[in-house]
């Protein structure tokens, strides 16, 4: 009999097969204590494997490329962080072994992230997988991974950690189902750069037995249990619709009757505008600076390695738009050289802008870098802040990319609800914005965007968070400027058209999106997405909201 599971769609598409799980191993080491004398051998096990295990991500890293490779190099970071070696080396002293005294030391680093409440804490399923990678070794074990079949099929897992997710095979791995993870997490990110369809944050999703046919829905987060063979074939048909659409879709954003809505694409680097460039993107809405930096934690890059990094991907957008966003550092991405080490709630912290104005030699070389990379190239270049909190702080950025001599438009993203709720006085230091939805929503509604618990909130079509999108939208246009988003909610086709409805100027995605938006916003005039914004901010929660938008856009 035919059963419905709702979790969160976090990737496009949909996928039909049988459930394959996870393969699973009680990875904790015996306790147990060795003799003084065996610690320096002990050591050098802990240290051989971290270096083992870092080096493997790494590779992981190459052979993905884009986005997997900049998150497996953050990864294999972790599992080379000298304090963790450091606390593993104290444990080895007093008698550890050297697997149980790298799981202890990664435990207590974990308790103490979840204790404070950080934003990092919604990252433990990463740091979960550095802990048993690096204990696998040790004990001589198989890392537990993605499950051996010749047959394609859905995977079901508690969360799945990068290494993983990044080299799945898009020819078996049909889609895969979460129980735990957000919209924003990386298994997220990563599913929508393969065009994997993804359902997450679906309770009792291990509870599924293996073999049991399965469809998942990755733009509805439905998932139907053993479907009935009419609801197979409308799922079938939907899709096999969707893909000939995409097939004649083409050319610039804009709604059916001609008025444009530029499609960006978000990037971290070089490596992913192939793809980019390839999905049709009229340009970069959002570039992701800090991967370079987190090259090394221990110093910034040199003006040199910047220049080269941000030529390469301007000189792939000539006559296109390029928004850089200079580097957003601290909660989650941690530098030794900028981060203060002992905040007790670094999301709330110093991050962002406010880690570039303590620190004006970092902001300094790189508005500089930029400004060299840009030079001959006819490319329009954008630079923007993040979480940039009122005037003030505007003013402080923009005054900062004055004095390095920078030739373009500088703007400021509104992460932050006061930056919504003010972002006319904003719009008087600054010439545009740009709407990071995920920390907006985070902020909003005091929900952690890593924390599967509280994904309902970290959902985009929380009325509220249109409310502020559709304020900021609405102070841009009073002051003649622009109003882009580039957070995970551009990516969903039918909240394009409402974004676009709510007067966002701009929309920025995953390249693996922009087919998807493009074809849907083809189909609808800028009346329909107006009345269905409308429609969805009158709504009291976010599935009412998506419900009503839709109803507006079927003619229901």
């Amino acid at each position: 009999m035919q059963t419905t599971l709702r979790g969160v769609g976090v990737s496009h598409g949909v996928a039909i097969g049988e459930v394959r799980h996870m393969g699973t191993a009680v990875l904790e080491p015996p306790a147990k204590q060795i003799p003084t004398e065996e610690a320096d051998r002990e050591q050098g096990r802990a240290r051989q494997a971290v270096e083992a295990v870092a080096a493997d991500l790494i590779a992981r890293g190459n052979l993905a490329g884009g986005e997997a490779q900049h998150v497996l190099e953050a990864q294999a970071m972790i599992a080379q962080d000298p304090e963790l070696m450091a606390d593993a080396d104290r444990r080895i002293a007093v008698g550890s072994t050297a697997e149980r005294a790298v799981y202890d030391a990664f435990s207590h680093y974990r308790e103490l992230l979840a204790g404070a409440g950080e934003y990092m804490a919604g990252r433990v399923a990463d740091l979960d997988d550095v802990r048993n990678r690096i204990v696998a070794r040790l004990l001589g074990v198989p890392m537990p991974g993605v499950p051996d079949s010749d047959e394609p099929y859905v995977l079901i897992a508690r969360d799945l950690a990068p290494a993983d997710t990044a080299l799945l095979d898009p020819a078996l791995v049909l889609g895969f189902v979460t129980e735990e993870g957000g919209p924003t997490s990386h298994s997220a990110i990563l599913a929508r750069a393969l065009g994997v369809p993804a359902v997450v944050a679906l309770p009792g999703a291990g509870e599924l037995a293996e073999g049991t046919v399965i469809a998942v829905d990755g733009s509805t987060g439905e998932i139907f249990v053993e479907p009935s063979a009419e609801k197979r074939a409308e799922m079938e048909s939907a899709a096999a619709a969707r893909k000939a659409a995409l097939a004649g879709s083409s050319g610039p954003g804009a709604t059916s009757d001609g008025h444009k809505v530029p499609l960006l694409a978000n990037v971290g680097g070089p490596g992913d505008v192939p793809a980019a460039v390839e999905a049709g993107a009229e340009g970069v809405g959002l570039f992701r600076t800090e991967f370079l930096f987190l090259d090394d934690s221990a110093k910034a890059p040199s003006e040199e390695k910047q220049i080269a990094s941000y030529r390469a991907v301007l000189e792939a957008f000539p006559e296109g738009r390029v928004v850089v966003r200079v580097l957003d550092a601290g909660a989650d991405k941690p530098l030794d050289f900028l981060t203060p080490a002992d905040e007790p709630n670094p999301a709330l912290g110093v991050r962002g802008l406010r880690s570039l104005l303590e620190h004006p030699d970092v902001l300094r070389t790189q508005l500089t870098a930029l400004a060299k990379a840009a030079e001959g190239l006819p490319v329009y270049l954008e630079v923007m802040a993040p979480m940039v909190a009122d005037r003030i702080d505007a003013k402080a950025f923009a005054d900062a990319c004055r004095e390095a001599g920078l030739q373009a438009k500088f703007g400021a993203m509104v992460e932050i609800p006061s930056a919504a709720l003010r972002a006319r006085s904003i719009l008087q230091e600054v010439e545009f914005l740009s709407l990071g939805t995920n920390d907006l929503a985070q902020y909003a509604f005091a929900a952690d965007r890593q924390v599967g618990a509280v994904s309902r909130l970290q959902d985009p079509w929380q009325p509220a968070l249109l409310d502020l999108i559709a304020m900021s939208a609405e102070a841009a246009s009073a002051e003649g400027k622009s109003c882009g988003v580039c957070g995970e909610a551009a990516s969903d086709p039918l909240l394009a058209c409402v974004l676009t409805g709510l007067g966002v100027t701009s929309l920025s995605m995953g390249a693996a999106s922009i087919p998807y938006v493009r074809a849907t916003l083809a189909k609808y005039t800028l009346a329909q997405c107006e009345r269905a914004a409308a429609a969805a901010r009158a709504a009291d929660s976010a599935e009412e909201a998506r419900v009503a938008a839709q109803a507006v856009l079927s003619g229901e």
